[in-house]
């Protein structure tokens, strides 16, 4: 099924992979990934990548050896994916309702991907695909922001400006929806003529305890929650947990 969620990305996308693509294969990132689930994996792992943006992360994952798929929502975005990681596999679907078959060592969602499905329903939704496309024993591992990151983040906003390009993001969060948004617009020089772009990205705030008794229900188990700041001792960040569980063997 053609994914609708985060449809706005296509219009970000070329901003994305020029300048946050990269973020989630960082060695900071890396080194928290492998200490939390990649090492577990045999080599040669299959490993799906949920919300997989433009890819850099994919190629990192198969320059390590593992064989990657990515789903993403956002056919721009995969567009670049595919650039940026050419052994890896990309399907263009939504979070919320893919099916693919059970094959995967191990599946991650990072750079709080997550944070945009909306529902705790659709959070469960998601999770349910992600235990089916898991093999016995196959971990999942996915970050998202918490409260803390939003009332201390998404608050103001900033702006970004090249030679060529340039951007203003515009952050707000609604403590009380538990709901964030942030307003971007856009500017490229393209063959000599500035175009602008706008696109509005949403996203929602879970508890710990929430996206726990969720991931329960779904049926994973051995369930455990990271803070990069207080228990993987990463300093300057705020409000960031990885969550890490297994499908059952």
């Amino acid at each position: 099924m053609a994914a609708q969620i985060n449809s706005d990305y296509d219009d970000f996308a070329w901003f994305y992979n020029e300048h946050w693509g990269d973020r989630s294969s960082n060695p900071l990132s890396l080194e928290i990934m492998d200490k939390l689930m990649l090492s577990r994996l045999p080599p040669g792992a299959k490993v799906l990548d949920l919300c997989c943006g433009s890819g850099q992360l994919d190629q990192t994952l198969t320059e390590m050896g593992f064989k990657v798929t990515g789903i993403d929502g956002s056919e721009k975005l995969l567009e670049y994916a595919r650039r940026n990681a050419l052994q890896a596999e990309f399907i263009h679907d939504d979070a919320r309702y893919f099916s693919l078959p059970q094959a995967f060592d191990g599946a991650i969602s990072i750079f709080d991907s997550l944070n945009h499905i909306m529902t705790l329903d659709e959070l469960g939704m998601v999770f349910a695909n992600v235990l089916e496309a898991l093999v016995p024993g196959g971990p999942f591992l996915f970050d998202l922001n918490m409260e803390d990151a939003y009332i201390t983040q998404w608050r103001d906003s900033n702006s970004l400006v090249q030679g060529d390009h340039a951007l203003i993001m515009r952050f707000n969060y609604n403590q009380e929806a538990r709901a964030g948004k942030a307003d971007i617009t856009m500017f490229r020089l393209i063959e000599g003529a500035w175009q602008r772009g706008d696109a509005s990205l949403h996203q929602r705030a879970y508890s710990q305890e929430e996206v726990i008794s969720v991931l329960a229900r779904c049926g994973f188990a051995d369930i455990s929650a990271q803070d990069v700041a207080k228990d993987l001792g990463v300093e300057g960040v705020v409000g960031r947990t990885f969550f890490i569980a297994l499908k059952p063997a």
